[in-house]
């Protein structure tokens, strides 16, 4: 399995057998300056209704969307009922954790979420081996938050989005925050790991990759 970050809260992720699903493809903005998404895809997952999650339209070929519970072409998608804020959703609404597995492994994207998980959420989740988690704050968990998710999901590998970049200008911290204090940080050299369940770290790994867009 091949997990590509487009930029903000969309990757790319191809199974072996080709095929593809974009999570979150994001529409582009005055503050959300990345360069549009170029990629086709079987598959969308959108954890929410905002422009910068939802741009379906984007996404080239025919993909099937995915708002809830499905399954397509063989992959089953889980969905986790979330806030985009830690009001229950009062400010800015609700917000979907997508759980699904490729090649055998685990994959959690936590979209916009908003709140450390309760006790059920973690429930449901499950055993992850791939967290994407926000980091940036403001509209999503902060750095101290996204480390209690983590510690919460206990996922092998931890790869942050949704954080301030350089075309991202959006009132968010970048990723220093989350990775500050913590020795088991990868920085990626481009915008793409691949994995398998023999290569999966024995203990988390967080994986920060850069934006190809």
């Amino acid at each position: 399995m091949k997990i590509k970050w487009l930029a903000h809260a969309a990757f790319l992720i191809t199974a072996d057998d080709g095929t593809r699903i974009v999570t979150d493809p994001y529409e582009t903005s005055q503050g959300l300056r990345y360069g549009e998404i170029n990629e086709a895809a079987d598959i969308v997952t959108v954890s929410h209704e905002h422009g910068d999650h939802n741009n379906v339209k984007a996404v080239k070929g025919k993909p099937q969307v995915v708002r809830g519970d499905a399954e397509v072409k063989g992959i089953k998608f889980r969905a986790i009922p979330t806030a985009h804020d830690d009001k229950s959703g009062g400010e800015r609404g609700k917000n979907t954790v997508f759980c699904f597995q490729v090649d055998g492994i685990k994959v959690c994207h936590a979209g916009d979420l908003g709140h450390v998980l309760s006790e059920a959420q973690v429930s449901a989740i499950g055993a992850v081996d791939v967290l994407l988690v926000p980091v940036g704050g403001f509209f999503t968990i902060d750095a101290a938050t996204a480390t209690k998710v983590a510690g919460q999901v206990k996922a092998k590998v931890i790869i942050p989005m949704h954080f301030k970049t350089e075309k991202c200008v959006f009132p968010i911290q970048d990723a220093s925050g989350f990775l500050a204090g913590k020795a088991n940080v990868t920085r990626v050299a481009g915008s793409q790991i691949e994995l398998t369940r023999a290569t999966l770290p024995a203990s988390p790994q967080i994986m920060l990759l850069r934006p190809s867009l």
